[in-house]
């Protein structure tokens, strides 16, 4: 069965393959931290040029993760923003090879932008306001629990970061993308899952004296 979605929508194996890509993802960041922006400022922070940027927009777009903000723009000029809502990886098919090799693609880049905004923040709390200082948090918690309850503890937990989700969107939406200086760019990492099972499952194999592991044995040879 699959886990229910607290994401406006999952990535099919079209979109998986087209967001697997260095510099889509990057501006896919800079728009979710810094939010609308246009092709040509895009471009100098990466230092790419223009027609690069505005074809990578054009394809997030394609696959619905990013949309125009006409009421931003003026004359020819484009802003582009996140699609509200946010998404989640769909598990991709065990005969789609390309789509399972993007999903690992993003698995990856997904556990080195949390290290690199875990890292950030440690550096920046040190001259952060103390409001957000006190309102941040650092936390691990090791747990004995059987599936069905890790599997309803990340439920619940699911639940309260999609109704904040959904809060933001609806602030966002009534303000029509402007800037607000009262709110900041918060950022929830949350991941759940066991450990050691290999290592369990090491331990139930009993080899008696005398008798071959698995794998068989080399003695005599």
């Amino acid at each position: 069965m699959r886990s229910k979605s607290y994401s406006a929508r999952t990535l099919d194996a079209k979109a998986l393959k087209s967001f697997a890509h260095p510099l889509r993802l990057c501006l896919y960041e800079l728009l979710d931290e810094h939010g609308p922006s246009t092709a040509t400022r895009l471009a100098v922070l990466l230092g790419q040029n223009t027609g690069a940027t505005s074809y990578h927009l054009r394809e997030l777009a394609r696959h619905g993760m990013i949309e125009t903000a006409p009421e931003l723009g003026k004359g020819k000029e484009k802003y582009w923003r996140i699609v509200p809502g946010g998404f989640t990886y769909g598990e991709p098919s065990r005969d789609d090879p390309e789509a399972a090799s993007a999903f690992s693609f993003l698995l990856d880049d997904l556990i080195r932008q949390r290290g690199a905004e875990l890292a950030r923040w440690r550096a920046e709390a040190t001259t952060a306001p103390e409001e957000w200082v006190q309102a941040s948090g650092f936390g691990r918690r090791s747990l004995r629990l059987t599936p069905q309850e890790a599997e309803d503890m990340r439920d619940e937990v699911l639940e309260v970061l999609d109704r904040y989700r959904v809060m933001a969107d609806q602030r966002q939406e009534r303000s029509g993308g402007r800037p607000d200086p009262t709110l900041g760019h918060v950022v929830v990492h949350f991941d759940t899952f066991p450990v050691g099972l290999s290592d369990a499952a090491d331990d139930d194999v009993v080899v008696e004296e005398g008798a071959e592991g698995p794998g068989g044995s080399d003695e005599g040879a």
